[in-house]
């Protein structure tokens, strides 16, 4: 929060180059030793904790090539695995961007199944299902999967964010809290997804049918769609008839990817089980995403120095410190148009922070 900080990166911000367009990273992967040397990827360090930490990566993204490269590269480790999922409705060029990051990178492949995403339906769910069961079926013997979007970005070092997750002891991490009344209405009635052959899928629309309770007694959660998840829970969740059963009744609901999980890790006897006597995990106790909401800025933190779109704040750089000191292991939303000041300095201070560790051990 620097004045002169702040004046510096409004200037910036005033000089904006054009964001690279997806033929460019199109052009750039088509050379992948060139691409990976100019990137930075055959830089990375990791230490032996991390070696013997591995984790899983989905991310369900649809534009922008240049700022999912840039994600990727911030979170990348040779060591890892990622699956991308990109939305079929993406321009072509961005979806041959996303093959050519695949291409060169031995531990990075596109989904094996693809969906056309919907906002509010099942797909979205359907798309990180896809990649957790391409992860689940890797030979890398990942042990939590974690899954971002495109406008997500990281605010822990890999070597960090291993730190933390051992901690868990095999616990998962996620927002989970119980229904309020204006929720309860996005899993009583039943919503109609408009015609998959529709050039623009909107919004699933509710109709006045009731909805049949929650098989076996399932009582539901809420939260987010984003989640750090032990692989033990994930096998549980491909394995389950009950899992089987309560997807296909989350089918015809809103959103069902913010009560799917947050559901099942309440469900007795999962492995890493919250019990459902435990109190709500709310989004700033969870330190999966940290988000900022319009109508809460000036309460639970501060004002908005970037942007808003639909109430959610686009960081600004003189949100860096507060980002980097909250605590939350990952963030959103960040945009390239809105300023990248924050991005780069965030770039900048994972390196460092993640080269430091590796020299101490």
């Amino acid at each position: 929060m620097d004045p002169v900080a702040l004046g510096k990166s409004l200037e910036l911000r005033k000089k904006l180059p054009p964001t690279p367009s997806d033929r460019s990273i199109v052009n750039a992967t088509l050379d992948c030793g060139q691409f990976l040397a100019s990137r930075g990827y055959s830089e990375v360090q990791v230490s032996e904790q991390e070696l013997d930490f591995p984790l899983a990566f989905s991310l369900v993204v649809h534009k922008d090539a240049h700022v999912v490269e840039r994600l990727l590269r911030a979170i990348y480790a040779p060591h890892n695995i990622y699956c991308i999922h990109y939305d079929l409705k993406s321009p072509s060029a961005f979806s041959e961007a996303i093959r050519g990051l695949a291409s060169c990178l031995p531990n990075v492949f596109v989904a094996s199944q693809l969906e056309t995403v919907q906002y509010g339906g099942i797909s979205r769910l359907r798309a990180d299902l896809n990649c957790l069961s391409d992860l689940l079926n890797s030979r890398v013997r990942w042990r939590y999967a974690i899954n971002l979007c495109g406008q997500d970005f990281p605010l822990r070092s890999n070597a960090e964010l291993i730190s933390e997750l051992k901690a868990l002891k095999g616990l998962n991490m996620l927002e989970t809290v119980r229904p309020s009344t204006y929720k309860k209405q996005r899993f009583t009635n039943r919503y109609k997804l408009k015609d998959a052959q529709s050039q623009y899928l909107a919004s699933p629309v509710k109709t006045s049918v009731l909805k049949q309770p929650p098989p076996h007694n399932i009582e539901i959660f809420v939260g987010s769609a984003y989640f750090v998840l032990s692989r033990e829970f994930l096998n549980f969740v491909y394995w389950s008839p009950h899992v089987k059963d309560f997807l296909a009744w989350s089918e015809d609901t809103y959103s069902p990817d913010e009560h799917f999980w947050a559901t099942l890790i309440r469900i007795p006897g999962v492995p890493g089980e919250i019990t459902r006597s435990n109190p709500d995990i709310s989004d700033l106790m969870s330190k999966t995403r940290l988000v900022k909401w319009q109508y809460l800025e000036g309460m639970l933190y501060p004002a908005c120095t970037g942007g808003h779109v639909h109430s959610v704040c686009i960081f600004g750089a003189a949100e860096l410190r507060w980002l980097l000191n909250d605590g939350h292991w990952f963030a959103n939303k960040f945009d390239l148009k809105v300023d990248p000041v924050v991005i780069e300095c965030l770039e900048r201070n994972l390196t460092e922070r993640q080269r430091a560790i590796v020299a101490t051990r």
